[in-house]
């Protein structure tokens, strides 16, 4: 629920959607350390941690903190085999929402995104094992909408990280 505009408040005569350096700093805190308590950021930041709470609360009003998670080693799970899907898929009303849907209801699928382009989507899927990732790719041959799909193996992660880097 958005916050009202208080006067004095000079942050609230910017866009909802902007962040203050100090904003930035404090969210580069939490995407290292989510844990870490307002006294510690605080600390960091030569300031109070009512003010921390403050700013904390301010960008969960704001929606620029979306949700706080653990991230776990999907390979620590036995999660070993990743890879990237192309797919095609036939064009019709509303096919991207029906086949993103469809999509993204199978178990070992973490990410679906729409293109623009040759390929309609790509998906990025995590799988125990070879059994496991023709069970998923057996799931898209078998989605009436879905033309074609080519599917990569990742050998190695180069860069995997999900934080955001801050200017």
């Amino acid at each position: 629920m958005p916050r009202k505009a208080n006067p004095k408040d000079k942050n609230d005569e910017k866009d909802d959607s902007m962040v203050d350096e100090v904003d930035r700093k404090i969210l580069d805190i939490l995407q290292d350390d989510a844990t870490k308590s307002l006294e510690e950021i605080g600390n960091t930041l030569g300031m109070s941690k009512t003010a921390i709470h403050y700013r904390i609360n301010k960008l969960w009003d704001k929606e620029v903190i979306k949700k706080i998670v653990a991230l776990v080693d999907p390979a620590k799970l036995g999660y070993d085999i990743y890879a990237i899907s192309l797919i095609k898929a036939k064009f019709g009303p509303n096919y991207q929402r029906i086949v993103g849907e469809k999509l993204k209801k199978i178990k070992g699928v973490w990410a679906v995104y729409f293109l623009l382009g040759d390929i309609d989507f790509v998906v990025l899927l995590r799988a125990k094992n070879r059994n496991d990732l023709l069970r998923i790719i057996d799931q898209f041959i078998n989605i009436p909408e879905i033309e074609r799909s080519s599917t990569h193996l990742i050998l190695e992660t180069i860069k995997e990280d999900p934080k955001l880097e801050l200017d």
